[in-house]
């Protein structure tokens, strides 16, 4: 491996691939990952969909909050594949560059790393 390759993403085992084989390729959408947010959606209640645009770095991904913050995150194929998913299961969707995360979905994060770091012993 060259001193760059690294930063390059053409390290060994194909960093940067994203499962295609070729560097730079986003990873698209799997059936694992609606899968995934069908079992999680199962699971909880008052859950809502919050789609994020593709970036230069990741494909189209949607959050699945819960009521209580909870939150999940998976690709999914665009932002209409987001929204007949919610209209599927009665999930309201949003667009986070129109609306922004929940309140609830900070707090959450916040008291979980608050826990992690209780759980940890004193160094």
């Amino acid at each position: 491996m060259g001193l760059f390759d690294s930063l390059r993403g053409r390290g060994k085992g194909g960093k940067g691939s994203k499962g295609s084989g070729r560097p730079g390729t986003l990873r698209k959408a799997t059936s694992s990952d609606t899968q995934h947010l069908d079992s999680w959606a199962a699971e909880r209640t008052g859950v809502e969909a919050y789609v994020e645009p593709r970036t230069t770095v990741t494909e189209t991904t949607v959050v699945l909050i819960a009521h209580d913050g909870e939150w999940t995150r998976r690709r999914i194929d665009s932002l209409e594949a987001a929204q007949q998913f919610g209209r599927k299961r009665s999930i309201p969707v949003y667009e986070v560059a129109k609306v922004g995360y929940p309140k609830r979905m900070r707090e959450y994060t916040e008291r979980q790393k608050l826990l992690k770091k209780r759980q940890q012993p004193d160094n």
